[in-house]
């Protein structure tokens, strides 16, 4: 489904004189709102191939219909996301469950929605129909010489795809790890891993990074062979400079201080970008700031912080990318809020007065350095991620008029109700 000019500019003018009056007091009383303006403008957060379809749990899956059935149905949803929000403007392949047929097409297809391709993902958690050899007990940390040789092989394979599509980076997450104590020698493990991460890390291009992605638990529950930050910057530091550290919201143990893990990463130089969702027990990969806003504002607070100070600029240098399941959702709809709620808390980011935050530090006025952070995030910031959105030419408010449009019946008329995304 396309998103037709008309009514872009139907939506937009019909809620303009309202916008224009919450917007006045940025313009009027906030001396930094043109610069937080661009900011949002340039700052685009990648899209995930398969969170295009509904999601599920192992106790079941309600799909929701009209689910895109090929690669090009996918890059036409997120191409209806970046027509709407302006800010979905990259896509994130995870190959098996999406590979293209004519990489020359597929690059046509997506620059026609104005989309570029974000890293790409392996899959060494799962059995394919045609794979020789099981992951049932590793992939990359196998005891099997030929099992790991498999999994490196596949990894080398989703690069080629990579370059053929123009990504800069391969995102590698392993499920390997033990059930059991006594199932694994972890010594053994980690070398294991740590040699297959090696041979990958040979086949790069020069101009690429490697993402090392953690989890601390999950399919495993004894033991994740790269089961926290710690062990994938241990990765990362061996493997050279083009490897970093993923960090996915979702996959620490409950309550981790992902903020400073963030600002210790920047300070090492090993924070390659984020898989934003939200949490309430685990890996719930549940809507970005549904569950914890705060704590989504306290990460982009050290981010911007971090960044900063090392000359970072925001939109290009660091991989960002939404990672999200959606069970009792239209996932269109719970996209574009996840988009909305990691601008918000961009945006709130952005106007923590660093001054007087590093005074009152240096003061050890715990108070005021409390107060200076609960400030800008209990600023409303919605008018002026409305008038980025405005300015790159998306509509003010993108869920409103998805849904005015009667976008999910359209695309269940057009696939089915019953059809199934791939990876899902």
């Amino acid at each position: 489904m396309n998103l037709e000019s008309f009514q872009l500019a139907d939506h937009n003018q019909r809620l303009l004189d309202a916008h224009r009056r919450k917007l006045a007091y940025w313009t009027d009383a906030v001396a930094d709102a043109e610069r937080i303006i661009q900011k949002l403008i340039d700052f685009q957060i990648a899209i995930p191939s398969w969170a295009l379809g509904t999601g599920g749990t192992r106790f079941g899956r309600f799909g929701g219909g009209g689910e895109p059935r090929t690669l090009d149905e996918k890059m036409a949803d997120v191409g209806l996301l970046h027509a709407l929000n302006r800010a979905s403007g990259a896509i994130s392949l995870h190959i098996p469950w999406d590979i293209p047929q004519d990489a020359d097409a597929t690059r046509q297809t997506a620059a026609h929605y104005g989309l570029r391709f974000d890293a790409v993902n392996s899959n060494t958690f799962q059995d394919q129909p045609d794979q020789a050899l099981s992951y049932k007990f590793g992939s990359l940390q196998h005891v099997d010489p030929a099992v790991r040789r498999q999994a490196i092989e596949h990894n080398i394979e989703v690069i080629r795809h990579g370059v053929a599509l123009g990504s800069k980076a391969l995102t590698v997450w392993l499920s390997d790890g033990s059930c059991f104590p006594g199932q694994l020698n972890f010594r053994k493990a980690f070398s294991r891993t740590l040699e297959s991460l090696q041979d990958i890390y040979a086949a790069l291009p020069s101009d690429w990074k490697l993402f090392v992605e953690y989890k601390a638990f999950e399919p495993n529950f004894y033991s994740m062979t790269v089961g926290d930050w710690g062990s994938s910057f241990l990765y990362a530091s061996k493997l050279g400079p083009q490897a970093y550290t993923l960090v996915d919201l979702g996959h620490h143990l409950p309550n981790a201080n992902i903020e400073q893990i963030v600002a210790t990463l920047l300070m090492e130089e090993k924070l390659g970008g984020f898989h934003f969702n939200d949490s309430k027990y685990g890996d719930d990969d549940l809507t970005a700031g549904s569950i914890k806003p705060y704590q989504l504002f306290l990460i982009f607070n050290e981010l911007v912080d971090g960044m900063d100070a090392r000359g970072m600029n925001h939109a290009t240098d660091l991989g960002w990318m939404i990672d999200a399941s959606h069970n009792v959702k239209d996932p269109l709809e719970d996209l574009l809020q996840s988009v909305e709620a990691i601008q918000i808390a961009y945006a709130q980011a952005l106007l923590v007065d660093r001054t007087a935050l590093e005074e009152a530090r240096e003061a050890n006025d715990v108070v005021r350095a409390q107060e200076i952070l609960q400030d800008a995030f209990r600023t409303d910031v919605r008018p002026i991620v409305a008038e980025a959105r405005l300015r790159a030419g998306g509509a003010l408010q993108p869920l409103t008029l998805y849904r005015s449009l009667d976008t999910r019946t359209q695309l269940i008329r057009e696939r089915g109700l019953k059809t199934v995304a791939t990876g899902l």
